[in-house]
């Protein structure tokens, strides 16, 4: 399974964020410019980061974007639900309309539980343990990456 550019900028962009918020809310030009993306696309997938309640945005001259919520509390499986729409690695895994053998199909189980695997990992990831001990908006000490979470 690939992930899409929509997760992998999508986590780059919310690393951004984090490590450029002690200047205050951090501009989408800024990221785009840091990150080698455009900024037409991060502010696709901001708005979506927004929904969840990841990001809040300030408008005006001295607006941009900074993290809702502290990164340790910021998981990399929601942030690519997110960003992604779905849990699953094959169409069919839900959608009757997308698979005409859902009810006899051998595979199916298979499909479902490697997502669901996938996912349970990218959970024990936060946003926090990506980030370099570097200055960031909440001070925080990260914590080795790959450890896992009761």
């Amino acid at each position: 399974m690939k992930l899409t550019t929509r997760s992998r900028y999508g986590t780059r962009m919310m690393i951004d964020i984090a490590q450029h918020c002690q200047e205050g809310p951090v501009r989408i030009h800024d990221i785009a410019d840091r990150q080698g993306v455009s900024a037409k696309y991060l502010e696709k997938l901001i708005r979506k980061l927004k929904d969840i309640g990841f990001v809040t945005s300030k408008r005006g001259p001295h607006g941009g974007h900074s993290l809702a919520v502290p990164p340790e509390e910021i998981s990399i499986g929601r942030v690519v639900y997110a960003l992604e729409g779905d849990d699953s690695l094959v169409e069919c895994r839900s959608d009757e309309k997308d698979c005409d053998r859902l009810d006899v199909c051998l595979t199916r189980r298979l499909w479902q539980e490697a997502a669901d695997a996938m996912y349970d990992r990218l959970n024990t990831f936060t946003l926090a343990d990506l980030l370099s001990d570097t200055a960031t908006c909440g001070h925080f000490v990260p914590t080795p990456l790959g450890r896992t979470r009761p």
